[in-house]
């Protein structure tokens, strides 16, 4: 097949994320839900219904031309005649000389395409990139008296944070592998380096993997990190860290996943870059993907492909070839814009879906809680156990006048450590709605 065709096919499977078929959350799961017929249209349907565009729409002239320039000649061969001294023979010739080529024109229309989506693609992102010319960029302009216009004007900005936790993938039928974020502090007003140090993901070295049923889970940290010790460093250490303890259950990841630069590269050292880089870089989700698109297919072609000061100077058969070509850029982009948008405005529904709350807890100071709470309070041995752990109660001796911490713990001990924070995470839901129901002016003091 073309090189045009595989430059295209190349930049679609990128967009189309169709090399993370093992991705197992999140999109990549939506995604493989369409994945069979994106590869089927991608691999099989494209190419001929290409053909049956640039056909329908004049590009077949040539094989009718050819067969009557086929049969012209033989007549001359029969009758003795030199075929190039027949003036049918030339007019056909003339004729044919005159129509583009059918393959060329596929050619055109997959480079078209590919150089379109590219443009607009940028590390998972569609963003403005409406090219006046060579190195000048047109803005959408309504006719305001002041236009503000950035790159990202009509798409919702999404932090790394929001995302930060999941990444699962599939190693064969029956077993998974899972990247779980252990410890993670986020960046304070999008400051992502703190002095001499940034945030870098790394290996949780007490406990960096463990098999339980079917998925193997490896474990991170995202804590500041010293600025020399780089992201690559830390994963190559990891990777180095994580090879001799995969259980054999797992080996398949230590298969070669090689590349142009790295021909060593193993599956797991593909999925740790991919893990970081994921969530390193904020990305956007389009707002309108299909309208957008659509506007700048327009433009592109209208711009770039097809050339009215031109249409004059040629001859018809040639005007027909290049709408034909045309018409074959707007449908098949089309089709391929139909699909991603499906995808992004998925992606969009989510986003703007309003957020449930499915548990509600709080956290008081027992100064705030009547009396006749704390003997349930008292008998709670989690929650002494939570004080233990947070305030060190353990530690107050008691003296003549301070009670002595014992356990369980006492009502007057509760009354003498009044500024102890009591969490209704460890109360019943009877509790807690009693104890809610008694609190003044909830709302007024649950301001955070």
């Amino acid at each position: 097949m073309t090189t045009n065709y595989d430059k295209l096919i190349a930049v679609l499977k990128e967009i189309f994320m169709l090399d993370k078929a093992e991705l197992d959350f999140g999109i990549y799961r939506i995604m493989n839900q369409k994945r069979t017929e994106i590869t089927q249209f991608l691999q099989q349907d494209l190419v001929p219904q290409v053909k049956t565009i640039l056909t329908q729409n004049g590009s077949g002239d040539r094989k009718v031309l050819e067969k009557q320039l086929d049969d012209a000649i033989k007549q001359a061969q029969a009758l003795g005649i030199e075929p190039d001294a027949v003036p049918k023979v030339k007019e056909l010739r003339s004729q044919l000389a005159d129509i583009p080529d059918l393959t060329a024109l596929e050619n055109d229309v997959f480079s078209g395409l590919a150089t379109f989506f590219k443009r607009y693609f940028d590390n998972g992102d569609f963003i403005s990139m409406r090219r006046y010319k060579r190195d000048v960029y047109a803005i959408p302009y309504e006719g305001e008296e002041v236009k503000l216009h950035w790159a990202n004007a009509d798409q919702y900005y999404i932090k790394t944070a929001e995302y930060l936790k999941h990444y699962r993938f599939r190693l064969d039928d029956t077993h998974h592998v899972s990247f779980d974020l252990l410890e993670a502090s986020t960046e304070q007003n999008n400051n992502k380096a703190q002095g001499d140090k940034e945030r870098r993901f790394a290996l949780c070295y007490d406990r960096p993997l463990e098999a339980i049923g079917d998925t193997l889970h490896i474990y991170f940290t995202y804590e500041p990190t010293d600025k020399k010790r780089k992201q690559e460093d830390l994963l190559t250490e990891a990777a180095d860290t994580l090879k001799p303890l995969i259980p054999a259950d797992f080996l398949p990841l230590l298969a070669l996943s090689p590349t142009e630069k790295n021909k060593n590269r193993t599956l797991l050292e593909k999925h740790l870059r991919d893990y970081t880089a994921r969530n390193t870089f904020d990305y956007f989700i389009h707002k309108d993907l299909g309208g957008f698109l659509r506007r700048e297919l327009d433009f592109y072609i209208k711009n770039e492909v097809l050339f009215l000061d031109d249409l004059d100077s040629v001859d018809d058969r040639q005007v027909l070839a290049q709408l034909a070509k045309v018409r074959a850029l707007r449908q098949i982009g089309e089709k391929v814009i139909q699909f991603l948008a499906q995808l992004e405005n998925f992606q969009k529904r989510l986003w703007l879906k309003k957020k449930l709350v499915v548990d509600s807890q709080y956290c008081i100071t027992l100064d705030r809680i009547p009396e006749s709470f704390y003997g349930e309070i008292a008998q709670n041995e989690a929650q002494a156990d939570e004080w233990v752990r947070l305030f060190v109660i353990n530690q107050i001796v008691g003296d003549a006048v301070t009670l002595p911490y014992v356990r369980p713990l006492t009502i007057e001990f509760l009354k003498q450590n009044s500024f102890l924070v009591l969490d209704t995470a460890f109360f019943s839901e009877d509790f807690k709605l009693r104890l809610l129901a008694v609190l003044p002016n909830l709302d007024a003091n649950t301001d955070g």
